[in-house]
């Protein structure tokens, strides 16, 4: 018999992590309704960036959601299983060897170079569907220039491809003043007019809010589903993570006493600490020692002292009356309070990693 026979997970655990998967449903509709007549996918890639694809897809499907997009053939199989028959599921990533045979049952590969489209061909004989991708400026994935327009001489390649769609991914979305994104339409637009008669697909969440020109056929969304900031034109996301982190220890120490690893911290007077059951490990990353990061309770914000560490870091409740807090009492990390993309700011980073640095040891709520 284990030791934690009889403990819940929320007990056993060092914080709670809430999905609202209303909120994520919402974000979907939003964007829906704002690129129709165009469809709108869900990239739930990454684990739905790192929130957990499991019980988000099958809620986005009853949505009227359609159309999935991984990176990895794994997730695809992962994911196979918990939607219709009716739903399709887009690999990212691309054909790599030895896995054609894998492909189908709605489960669609995204070519990625010539050399794809031709094992692609020679596995499926336009028997199964395929994506192509078209490299429009981002030099990352797809298909350059002097490839497209290979594949569109050879028509017998093109058939046997089974291609349903052209896609291709906009680098600099999220900043309108550039002028990369109209470029990048541009190209998109010469490559649908190589490969004629398929349907298109450009814009990703910061792309859906550079407006109509860049909807095409299918949107793909990721991030903004997940409440994140993708674009200063974005409006009308719903937040969707909450998590709160409990007091493993509350202690009080006199000046000059030091905190965490390299003593990096020294109290200048009598402090109160409250050391939080989180860490490095768990997606709050070392660069929040010191104050750079902070927890709440309620409107007060409590900074950190001393060095984040792998498991736990401490914060400054002296600002609290004594007795406010006890030990497993949660103290808010992201929240009302600040959001993922505010934390990304304080990091130097984008919500995005935020999410995705999120550890499996939270208990995990989906509201």
């Amino acid at each position: 018999m284990s030791a934690s026979e009889g403990v819940s997970s929320a007990a056993a655990a060092g914080g709670i992590l809430t999905i609202g998967v209303d909120a994520v449903v919402a974000n979907w509709k939003s964007l829906a309704a704002r690129v129709a007549p165009a469809r709108t996918a869900a990239v739930v890639k990454a684990d739905a960036y790192g929130l957990g694809a499991a019980p988000l897809v099958r809620p986005l499907y009853d949505a009227g959601c359609r159309d999935f997009f991984v990176i990895v053939l794994s997730e695809a199989e992962a994911l196979r299983p918990l939607l219709p028959p009716d739903a399709t599921i887009y690999v990212l990533n691309g054909l790599l060897p030895g896995t054609a045979a894998a492909y189908g049952n709605g489960i669609l590969p995204v070519l990625n170079s010539i050399a794809q489209c031709r094992a692609w061909a020679e596995a499926s004989r336009g028997d199964r569907p395929s994506v192509i991708q078209v490299d429009t400026g981002m030099s990352r994935l797809g298909l350059d220039t002097a490839e497209q327009q290979m594949l569109a001489d050879d028509p017998g390649l093109l058939a046997a491809t089974g291609a349903r769609l052209i896609m291709s991914h906009l680098a600099c979305a999220d900043e309108p003043s550039k002028s990369a994104s109209g470029e990048q339409l541009a190209a998109f637009r010469a490559a649908r007019e190589r490969l004629p008669g398929l349907p298109g697909s450009l814009a990703a969440s910061s792309g859906i809010f550079l407006g109509a020109d860049y909807h095409f056929d299918l949107t793909r969304p990721g991030a903004s589903l997940y409440g994140i900031e993708t674009s200063p034109l974005a409006e009308g996301v719903k937040p969707v993570v909450d998590l709160r982190v409990k007091v493993a220890q509350i202690r009080e120490i006199e000046t000059g006493t030091s905190v965490g690893y390299g003593y990096t911290f020294r109290a200048s007077r009598t402090t109160r600490l409250a050391t939080l059951a989180t860490g490095y490990a768990d997606g709050w990353w070392r660069r929040f020692s010191n104050g750079a990061g902070a927890a709440y309770h309620g409107d007060t914000r409590l900074p950190s002292v001393g060095r984040v560490s792998m498991d736990s870091f401490s914060v400054d409740i002296s600002a609290l009356p004594a007795g406010t807090l006890a030990e497993g009492d949660l103290l808010e990390l992201i929240g009302p309070h600040q959001s993922a993309d505010d934390l990304a700011r304080s990091a130097g980073t984008i919500g995005y990693e935020v999410l995705t640095s999120l550890g499996r040891r939270y208990h995990r709520v989906y509201r």
